[in-house]
């Protein structure tokens, strides 16, 4: 990593200086994930099957409830840094030279209940607005009641709705830009260095904000690859992709802040 930093805002838990990000490093973070991906596989084909499940229940809501899609993505965003932070436990160890317990990262949240409190209190408060907001941009551009999920692709596809699809994503990249924002490095953050919510939150968008054009590129990366994971059968991918991005997002981390 390039060792020029940049300061942090000054405060009693500050702590830490800010890595002057490269458009090379989100592929290095990548690759390292991909190493600890390889070195406890064991650990984290558990977290992958829990992401390959929240995958599943995502296609179902689709298939029945579009309506809901956009609120339950919503709820992923919130569930899966959380989800991850088992891997970011399982990268912390491995760069220690710990051995690989499972156990450790089923329950590496309970020393950290205050922050991770505070934090999932904001992100909750994002997700019911995201939620609200989805449901009344439907509620606009339908307003002779919820489409089916035929309905949903047909008014995607169809320029003649090319108002509903920029408002709708619109609406989608705001709220997922707040949330990527404040979590992108505030969890692994709070693992780490058992930061305070707040401390972490604002860290995390002070990096985003730092390197706007490098975290778009992690950012658009992370969506890339959960749809390819997405798109082969059964969403199977994710069992792979899931555990591999949330060991690369420890090395976004500690890539980002020193």
């Amino acid at each position: 990593m390039n060792a020029t930093t940049n300061p942090m805002p000054t405060g009693p838990q500050a702590g830490g200086r800010l890595h002057a990000l490269r458009w090379r490093d989100p592929f290095t973070w990548l690759a390292a994930g991909a190493r600890d991906l390889a070195a406890a596989w064991r650990v984290s084909l558990v977290f992958g099957v829990c992401f390959w499940l929240m995958a599943v229940v995502l296609g179902a809501v689709f298939r029945s409830l579009p309506e809901y899609t956009m609120s339950f993505v919503s709820g992923c965003f919130l569930v899966g840094p959380f989800l991850a932070m088992g891997l970011y436990e399982s990268s912390r160890r491995r760069a220690m030279g710990e051995p690989q317990d499972l156990g450790a990262s089923l329950t590496c949240w309970d020393t950290h209940l205050g922050s991770m409190g505070m934090l999932v209190l904001v992100l909750v408060v994002l997700e019911l607005l995201w939620g609200r907001a989805s449901l009344v941009v439907f509620a606009v551009f339908f307003n002779t009641g919820m489409p089916s999920t035929t309905g949903v692709v047909q008014a995607i596809f169809n320029p003649e709705n090319w108002e509903f699809v920029a408002v709708y994503s619109v609406v989608g990249g705001v709220f997922a830009a707040l949330v990527f924002s404040t979590c992108v490095v505030s969890i692994p953050m709070i693992l780490d260095r058992d930061t305070d919510a707040i401390t972490a939150g604002l860290t995390s968008i002070q990096v985003v904000l730092g390197h706007p054009g490098v975290m778009l590129l992690w950012g658009a990366l992370i969506v890339a690859l959960l749809l390819a994971a997405m798109a082969l059968p059964w969403a199977l991918g994710v069992l792979l992709i899931g555990p591999w991005l949330g060991h690369a997002s420890w090395h976004a981390y500690r890539g980002s802040v020193r």
